[in-house]
This record gives structure tokens, C-alpha cells and sequence, in this order.
């Protein structure tokens, strides 16, 4: 299970709050975004700006990393850097979505610096700044941008597309995909077979509630990205047998 920007039950999202709640209730995987902040360094931050959590009309890169620790989000929270999460949370695995331009060269030295490389995904809607990433660090995993998976889809939606798709998912460790991509479902026993076939994992977002996480953990998904890590939990307790 992979907690979409922490576990954002009374805590703001993106926070080492959040991080901390989901890593209580078992999680391993963390998913977060980074964007670049004036002075260079990567900061968690879903949002390009301050609008939706802060009220602020400005940009995360119009501000410093020092001015973005001071602004308050509620519960005690601030804007943190990944560089603090990494540390905070030795032991848990980031999936990191490169929102901006200006945030790749932070996150790698953020990742290098915490010598993380082996508990990191790479991620991005944009295959230049993923690919960017992922060459100044060797070995580390990475997803496929939103363009591939498109192409992806195609792919393992058509009978004998899987040389194709081996193709587009050359160096890919995972496809991180909606429900449904431009009409077509993503999540069908015959997608997840050719994902399977070409040596990757499926994971599905955003998924929170229990009937559909049952669902696709039946199709055999191998992770879901999830609001609701307590929830998400919970059922895989209850699969496995245990009380949760």
C-alpha cells in the first residue's frame, strides 16, 4: 500500500504528521511531490502554490525553504523538505513525483546526500524531467510518465502487443495508472497479465474504498495508492486472516 501524500487524518497532507500517521498504521511506501523552492532545494508539496493549503497566492518557488518552514498548515504542521522526510523515515520507501523543472536537480542531490537511492521510485507526468532523474541515479526505480502509460495500455489491452509493451516499459519498474485511461480500463485481468509478462508492477490510484481495493487486489495489483492507508490496511489484515 502506498499512502497518497501520508495519511491526511488529522494532519495536513504532505506532512511528516501525515508521514507518521500512515508509517503507524503499517505502512512501508510513502507517496509524495516535490517542487523546487528559491533557494534550490526540494520541498514536499503537491500544489505548485499556497492557494488551496496555505491561502496564499504564491508560488512554492517564489519562496525560500526557510520561509515555506515557516508557514503553518495546521496540527503543529509546516512544508517540509524531502531531504527531512528521507531522514525522518529511514525505514520507509518514497514514490516521488518530480512536479517541476526546477525540483530534479534537489531531489536527486536530496536522495544522494540521504544515499536513498534503493528506497526511492521515480515518478513524473513529464518524461523529460523523469528521465532527467533517473540518469543521475543509477539503479534507482522509476514509473512510467503519463504519455507512456497511454501507449502502455494500448499495448496490453491488444492481442500480441506484449513485444510492444516490453518496448515502452524498457527500464520501467512499475505503471502507476487510474481506473481508466482515455475511456479504456486500465485494471482488467488481461492488463494486469501483460504488465505481469513484462516483468513490471501494476499499481492502481487513487483507490479508498474497501470494495474496490478488494477487487483489484483479487485482479492481482501489487499496490494501491491510497488517501486511506488506515482503510487499505485494515483489508489486507483482514485478507490475510488477521484481526485488524
Amino acid at each position: 500500500m502506498l499512502a497518497h501524500r501520508g495519511l491526511a487524518l488529522g494532519a495536513p497532507e504532505n506532512t511528516l504528521l501525515a508521514f507518521a500517521k500512515a508509517v503507524a498504521v503499517g505502512v512501508t511506501h510513502l507517496e509524495t511531490d516535490v517542487h523546487g523552492s528559491a533557494d534550490g532545494v526540494a520541498m514536499i508539496s503537491h500544489d505548485p502554490d499556497l492557494t488551496r493549503l496555505a491561502r496564499r497566492k504564491v508560488g512554492v518557488g517564489q519562496l525560500t525553504s526557510h520561509e515555506l518552514r515557516r508557514i503553518q498548515l495546521g496540527e503543529g504542521q509546516a512544508f517540509c523538505s524531502l531531504a527531512e522526510a528521507l531522514d525522518a523515515f529511514p525505514d520507509a520507501r518514497f514514490n516521488i513525483d518530480i512536479k517541476a523543472e526546477n525540483a530534479v536537480a534537489p531531489t536527486v542531490a536530496a536522495i544522494l546526500a540521504a544515499r536513498a537511492t534503493d528506497r526511492v521510485l521515480i515518478g513524473s507526468f513529464s518524461p523529460a524531467r523523469r528521465l532527467a532523474a533517473v540518469r543521475q541515479l543509477p539503479g534507482v526505480a522509476t514509473s512510467i510518465s503519463a504519455r507512456g502509460a497511454v501507449a502502455a495500455v494500448s499495448a496490453a489491452r491488444s492481442l500480441g502487443g506484449l513485444p510492444t509493451l516490453r518496448r515502452i516499459l524498457r527500464d520501467v519498474h512499475a505503471v502507476q495508472l487510474p481506473l481508466s485511461v482515455l475511456r479504456m480500463s486500465t485494471m482488467t485481468p488481461r492488463t494486469i497479465a501483460a504488465f505481469h509478462a513484462a516483468d513490471v508492477e501494476i499499481h492502481a490510484w487513487t483507490i479508498n474504498d474497501e470494495t474496490t481495493m478488494d477487487r483489484l487486489l483479487d485482479l492481482g495489483v501489487d499496490g494501491l495508492v491510497t488517501d486511506r492507508s488506515d482503510l487499505a490496511m485494515a483489508v489486507l489484515a483482514r485478507r490475510s486472516g488477521h484481526r485488524s
